[in-house]
């Protein structure tokens, strides 16, 4: 075995030479861990914090940009981040399509946020924003309806309200009398 007088990091002195453990404090000496902090409690099962679309909370998806995601259905996911391509059928929450992504196939959704592209079957229950960059092409339904200066919408359109029969007022249908009958 070679044995070297510097040691294995530099020259040793000549009382580490000696006796290589006395460099090392007695346990008495050794300075005690600090107490670490209580755990949180964690949380109660009925107890679980309500989900609002946006907040940043659930389960995310991002697709980022130069991926393409091809043949898929998206199952339990409240926010789906669009940034490469995705042709898919999926429900959600939220679904944000950044201004180089490109949605294209169905999408039942609480809020869409578009920035980019979206073609297909689109359902937005609440609120559909199309941004100064977005295109949205298809059949598009929507709750409510933001395009900013620039945005495009093009396809079948129509507002979920005016689209449902049975979003009415009057529910009853209106049978033509013939005329010259009292």
């Amino acid at each position: 075995m070679f044995k070297s007088s510097n040691g294995l990091f530099g020259r040793l002195d000549d009382a580490a030479r000696k006796d290589p453990r006395s460099s090392i404090p007695p346990p008495s000496q050794n300075p005690q861990p600090a107490p670490r902090p209580p755990y949180p409690e964690p949380a109660k099962p009925d107890a679980a914090p309500a989900r609002v679309a946006g907040d940043g909370k659930g389960s995310k998806l991002i697709v980022g940009p130069d991926i393409k995601l091809k043949g898929a259905e998206i199952t339990d996911c409240d926010t789906l981040v669009v940034e490469g391509r995705v042709e898919a059928a999926m429900d959600s929450r939220v679904i944000q399509i950044a201004s180089q992504g490109v949605f294209c196939g169905t999408a039942g959704i609480d809020v869409a946020e578009i920035h980019g592209r979206f073609e297909g079957e689109l359902t937005a229950r609440k609120q559909l924003v199309i941004h100064a960059t977005g295109k949205v092409s298809g059949k598009i339904r929507y709750g409510k309806l933001t395009i900013e200066e620039g945005g495009e919408l093009s396809g079948d359109i129509g507002s979920i309200v005016a689209s449902d029969p049975l979003a009415r007022k009057d529910r009853s249908p209106v049978a033509a009398k013939p005329a010259g009958l009292v």
